[in-house]
């Protein structure tokens, strides 16, 4: 009698036909897969095992399509743990400007999260990554984030790194600040940008 070939069950959702696989390690499979509709199901289903971050993480550094790479992020973002977190930071040092944008995003929705390994990328000896954490800074609901922006502008010797500093505490600065944005303005006092953007944080400031 022959063998009747088990059905692979599937399901539809906006146009798309995915056969789902639920063990962990059919989705890792999937998630390598040629076809950016399976890579795109495989991230979606991950989110429901922690051990999958570390392979999202490998996925997401390699992945070229967008969409694949929103919904890995997206996973990430749910997963949030350490894992998922310093991928999302070693991001920063791509080259690819979507990939680091997108991470800077991400990294702005976990402000618990991301909040312990800010001070470090402030420290980073790549001037750039220390922009991209002033960046991610700039909606990081974190009780920290003036302080840190004061300590920038007090120890950084790169130009461009406490001009980045000085236009976001002219949004989100107060008085506290004041002593810091002065004394900048002394140590690049033959810099125009930041006289012009530590005036402006002042007059903010000052109101």
């Amino acid at each position: 009698m022959p063998i009747k070939k088990k059905e692979e069950k599937v399901e539809e959702i906006k146009g798309e036909i995915r056969k789902i696989q639920r063990n962990f390690e059919g989705l890792i499979t999937q998630l390598s897969s040629k076809n950016p509709m399976e890579r795109r199901w495989a991230a979606r289903d991950l989110v429901n095992y922690k051990e999958a971050s570390k392979y999202l993480i490998e996925q997401l550094m390699k992945e070229e399509d967008i969409s694949v790479r929103e919904v890995i992020i997206s996973s990430l973002l749910r997963i949030k743990d350490e894992v998922a977190i310093e991928g999302l930071i070693e991001c920063l040092r791509s080259d690819d400007a979507h990939l680091r944008n997108s991470a800077i995003e991400a990294l702005k929705e976990v402000p618990e999260e991301v909040g312990p390994y800010i001070e470090k990328l402030l420290q980073d000896k790549d001037p750039d990554v220390r922009i991209f954490t002033i960046n991610i800074l700039e909606s990081l609901r974190h009780p920290k984030v003036i302080k840190w922006l004061i300590e920038v502008i007090e120890k950084d010797e790169n130009v461009n790194v406490c001009a980045t500093a000085l236009d976001l505490l002219a949004e989100v600065g107060t008085e506290e600040a004041i002593p810091a944005i002065e004394k900048v303005r002394e140590k690049f006092k033959d810099e125009p940008y930041i006289q012009f953007a530590s005036d402006i944080a002042l007059k903010r400031i000052k109101g």
